[in-house]
């Protein structure tokens, strides 16, 4: 396996083909291991990764300090290869509830104050509203994102789970890197508007969720019991007849991984990879086995053939149910 690199946009720095999401370390998908998770980030900077995302909001706050341990421990060459972005401005509740979003320019650097100081750096190197404040216009979020840029606190602007009118606002107020959004075989709404609005502007794509939360990993089971604080026990996508649904079109993208001699996930990456040099697809990995796993998608190349395989098996539009319940779809832009 050899990493490859990719741009985050013409304004953005330049970094490993895959990232790894460290969401799943701290929150949302059941019980993680310290050790293992700090294990496995060092792994991702030994193989060569350099994008670690997270958010001040996971595990309110957990995860931020999970990857401040991580860079403090790992070797100087490796810690000094890592690119940490950060979203913001979702705000909870001490039982763990979500009570919107916060995009005035003052708590923006508020919630920068503290990122900094639970990861233990002088800077963020891309920092983005988590979803847009619907009370708040962008330019003013951004506008003081720019500042902290300014002040050297931030190296570069993202965004996050914006339609493409948003992204041409923001990028008339500053400089954009990239846009975070979900993308996968089973999640493709991005390329009617919001995909191509990105590519006229220079703006990179940071794709999480390409596994769908391991829905497409290859291996969720029907039978699987996920616990309260498991996201997916709510994720329509999960729910009955739509697992499914869903699971045998995983049956049907397992046939032509097989034929290829790879696995579910690694074919599933692969397809986002083959989307565009300006997507760069975050991997959710918990664990050092799942994160050499996801690595060996770099080493899969799809040709024309297996393109349309893929299509024909999984085609757009897909899946059944929504990536989110209908509460947090209605913070989504389209």
């Amino acid at each position: 396996m050899t990493m490859r690199t990719r741009s985050l946009g013409t304004t953005g720095p330049q970094v490993s083909a895959l990232g790894l999401g460290c969401m799943g370390m701290s929150a949302l998908y059941g019980e993680a291991d310290r050790a293992e998770s700090v294990a496995t980030i060092h792994a991702a900077l030994e193989a060569g990764v350099t994008l670690l995302d997270t958010g001040d909001f996971y595990g309110m706050g957990h995860n931020e300090l999970l990857i401040g341990e991580a860079l403090r421990t790992a070797p100087a060459a490796r810690r000094e290869q890592a690119l940490v972005s950060v979203k913001f401005g979702a705000l909870r509740g001490p039982d763990g509830s979500w009570s919107g979003y916060d995009g005035r320019p003052a708590a923006v650097k508020n919630f920068a104050a503290y990122s900094l100081q639970r990861l233990g750096v002088d800077h963020i190197d891309v920092y983005r509203i988590a979803r847009l404040d619907p009370d708040v216009p962008v330019e003013e979020t951004v506008g003081a994102i720019a500042e902290l840029v300014e002040a050297g606190y931030v190296r570069h602007i993202g965004l996050s789970e914006v339609g493409a009118a948003t992204v041409r606002r923001a990028a008339a107020t500053a400089p954009i890197s990239d846009l975070q959004i979900e993308y996968s075989l089973i999640s493709r709404g991005i390329e009617a508007e919001i995909l191509p609005a990105t590519r006229e502007l220079g703006i990179g794509v940071t794709a999480y969720g390409v596994l769908s939360r391991g829905l497409i990993s290859g291996h969720f089971t029907a039978d699987r019991q996920l616990g309260a604080g498991d996201f997916r026990a709510m994720s329509p996508r999960f729910q009955g007849d739509n697992l499914t649904h869903n699971l045998a079109l995983v049956e049907a993208l397992r046939k032509i991984a097989e034929q290829k001699g790879v696995t579910v996930a690694q074919i599933a990456i692969a397809w986002v990879l083959s989307r565009g040099e300006d997507i760069v697809p975050l991997v959710g990995a918990r664990r050092r086995d799942r994160l050499t796993e996801a690595l060996g998608a770099l080493d899969v190349t799809l040709d024309a053939a297996d393109l349309a395989a893929i299509e024909q098996a999984v085609p757009a539009g897909a899946a059944a149910g929504d990536r989110y319940p209908a509460a947090q779809m209605a913070h989504l832009e389209a």
